[in-house]
């Protein structure tokens, strides 16, 4: 059987899989962890009835004509969060190689992506930018529609940043003009920083994703500078609560964190030279960092295959290691911490290897379940449909043998998916 035919088998087997969901479900978990009390309990039921969570308890009764689903040797978690995800851009290690296709060849390149994620355990995601605008909204709606397979996303259609900035298409001769899908969310002032917001908005997007400072993946770029300015970072802020979203700051340098904690982000992405200050703030205004401590190692992996641009090298020398420490001293202050991985930066599907990182520099075992279900969820302001296994929620839950607690790197090897009652992976 040659690969084509393998992934189309593939394909068809998970479509039958979801095609046999019963609208009512009931899962018998051997043990269930509950992230939103941080404990976990023995032989527990959960009724689904069209894909949400209806009841959850020992003995429930098996209401006639139920799908019956037995986890009873395995460990039940709900779907993986990760907040910080790029799965509608094509898995390039240089952004200027998306000047070498069309946007459909990009668009095409990128499916495979949302299967890799939803397959590995993560049910939902927030996309913070891509490179060609709106392909992620395009992305999410198709996944919504059951086009393609991948999970639930939440979506900032394109970087606001400035001209030349950490979220543009640098590197570019100066007498070449980009295509709007390539240059979509470039602002200069408070005023432009608001229209570019209005243009998302109308485009019906989840978040607003700003750039703060420089970047260690963008050509002719400075991670340890400022880029926005405190009156800019404030207007996006202020323009995005005008239609209830949220904003995402991307922020290394100590100056460029503190600017967008206080302009009132809900989350630092990244916060990779934070000070103690920062984390002071951080923690004072209740902003979540978002942390992609795993992402170094994929960095430097391609570096010795020599599969990655040598300024990005430059970029990134030192501040895998200061970034793992600040990630330590963080937990150690209980700042809020979500889980993001940078997914596109590693390849996609393998996001969960960050949960061993995590406990290595700090975190408990269950903090780092929690930092990628509960407050993954409450980041999103999307805690009342995910994030832990309770009635009213949607059913998105994973299965593992062994126990996560014990060993957090049982959840890279996830067996069971299922997303809003339809069974993906058994």
């Amino acid at each position: 059987m040659n690969t084509l035919t393998r992934r189309v088998a593939f394909f068809v087997l998970c479509l039958c899989l979801a095609s046999a969901s019963a609208q009512i479900v009931l899962v018998k978990a051997g043990r269930l962890v509950d992230t939103d009390a941080g404990t976990v309990q023995d032989d527990q039921n959960i009724l689904i009835r069209d894909g949400k969570i209806e009841a959850v308890g020992k003995g429930l009764a098996i209401p006639a004509g139920a799908k019956v689903v037995d986890l009873s040797t395995m460990t039940v978690l709900p779907g993986l969060i990760d907040c910080h995800t790029h799965l509608a851009d094509p898995p390039n290690a240089d952004p200027l190689s998306s000047l070498t296709k069309t946007s459909v060849e990009s668009a095409f390149e990128s499916i495979p992506n949302a299967g890799k994620e939803l397959l590995s355990g993560f049910t939902s995601v927030r996309d913070v930018g891509v490179y060609r605008a709106l392909t992620d909204v395009a992305m999410r709606d198709a996944i919504a529609r059951g086009d393609i397979l991948g999970p639930r996303m939440y979506v900032a259609g394109a970087y606001i940043t400035i001209t030349g900035g950490a979220g543009a298409m640098t590197g570019v001769a100066p007498d070449i003009k980009l295509p709007l899908d390539l240059r979509y969310g470039e602002a200069n002032n408070p005023w432009e920083v608001r229209q570019r917001i209005r243009d998302l908005v109308s485009q019906r997007v989840d978040l607003i994703k700003v750039l703060s400072t420089g970047a260690v993946l963008t050509h002719n770029s400075n991670p340890r500078s400022e880029e926005f300015t405190p009156e800019e970072l404030q207007a996006a802020v202020d323009e995005a609560s005008h239609f209830g979203l949220k904003v995402a700051a991307h922020a290394h340098s100590p100056t460029g964190i503190k600017n967008a904690i206080r302009a009132g982000v809900a989350s630092i992405e990244h916060a990779t030279l934070i000070d103690d200050e920062g984390i002071a703030l951080a923690k004072q205004r209740g902003t979540y960092l978002d942390m992609d401590i795993y992402d170094e190692e994929c960095i430097q992996a391609k570096g010795v295959q020599n599969a990655i641009p040598k300024d990005f090298l430059e970029h990134d020398a030192q501040l895998g290691a200061i970034q793992r420490e600040n990630f330590r001293k963080a937990v150690r202050a209980g700042v809020k911490m979500s889980f993001g991985t940078d997914a596109g930066v590693c390849p996609h599907g393998i996001g969960a290897r960050q949960f061993a990182f995590m406990v290595k520099y700090g975190m408990t075992p269950m903090q780092a379940i929690q930092s990628a279900t509960s407050a993954a969820a409450d980041l999103l302001g999307h805690a009342h449909e995910v994030g832990s296994i309770k009635p009213g929620k949607w059913a998105d839950l994973i299965a593992v043998n062994g126990d996560p607690l014990n060993d957090i790197r049982v959840l890279e090897n996830v067996k069971f998916v299922m997303k809003a009652g339809t069974i993906y992976k058994q």
